[in-house]
Order: structure tokens, then sequence, then C-alpha cells
């Protein structure tokens, strides 16, 4: 039941910034790296990713986190490291040269579930079998909800 609950927080956490930026556009924009560029010429993580989507994703982990009755520390850890994650997965993706919005299997999905996961492992008392499972069904649920949103048009790319 707890792989359940934690899939769902998961879900919740990286799926608020993308549908917030359906809603608002362009507004309140503003890119976390500055639109700074590496040493390698390339954005740090790119314009996707916003301040906005950092404080939408931290403040759904600590009203999910609230629902379940969780501690608010362990509600801003997940939900930061979550974010952390997803910051690592466009920081790679931007050092092996792939656009923003490109599909890079694995490296999208695996870092903001497990992160979050590891972060909270001792909160949780959770198996490193039990994160196993769970960071490979969110790849699967991922990839599933990304086609669906973009039938809805609420993503640009299917993945």
């Amino acid at each position: 039941m707890v792989e359940i609950t934690l899939l769902i927080w998961l879900i919740c956490v990286n799926g608020a910034p993308i549908l917030l930026a359906k809603i608002l556009g362009k507004r309140f924009n503003i890119p976390i790296d500055g639109s700074r560029l590496w040493r390698d010429g390339q954005p740090l993580f790119g314009q996707s990713k916003t301040i906005r989507g950092i404080l939408v994703a931290l403040l759904v982990s600590i009203g999910v986190g609230s629902l379940l009755q969780l501690p608010i520390v362990m509600s801003i850890t997940f939900g930061l490291l979550s974010m952390v994650g997803d910051l690592t997965s466009s920081f790679v993706k931007r050092r092996l040269g792939y656009k923003p919005s490109a599909m890079a299997l694995g490296i999208d999905q695996i870092p903001e579930s497990l992160f979050p996961l590891l972060g909270i492992q001792f909160w949780l008392m959770l198996s490193f079998s039990q994160i196993a499972g769970i960071v490979l069904t969110f790849f699967c649920v991922e990839l599933m909800l990304s086609r669906i949103l973009f039938w809805l048009r609420i993503r640009k790319t299917p993945y």
C-alpha cells in the first residue's frame, strides 16, 4: 500500500509543473538557470525548468504530505529531491547534446523518482527492493501518462 501512495505522490509532484505550465503559459515563466550557459556553451538546464515549476512541485509535495499526515520536513525533502532529480536529468541531457524536451529514456524518469525515495527512505523504512519497484513502476506509468497528456494537448511531446 505504501508503494502505491508513494507512486501517486511522485506523479503529483512531477506532474504539477506540467499542468501549471499549461494553465499559465508563459506567465511567471522564469528559467531556474537564468538562461545561463555552461562551459560547453549549452544551457545549464534549459528554458523549461522554471522557478514556477520548482515552487508548484514543492507546494504540491507539502499538500500531499499533509493529506498523508507526514512530517513537513519529509514533504519538503520529497518535493525538493524530486526537483533536484529533474534538474539533474536536464543538466545531463544538455551535456549529452539532447535538445530541450527531447526524450532520453531513463534519464528523464529515474532521477526524479529515485532521489526523493532515497531521501525519505529512513522515515518510512523503505527497502531497496521497494524503491526499485516504485522507480520501475513510475518509469512505466510516466511514459503512458506522457502520451495521454500529449493526446489531451497538455504536453507538447508524447514523451
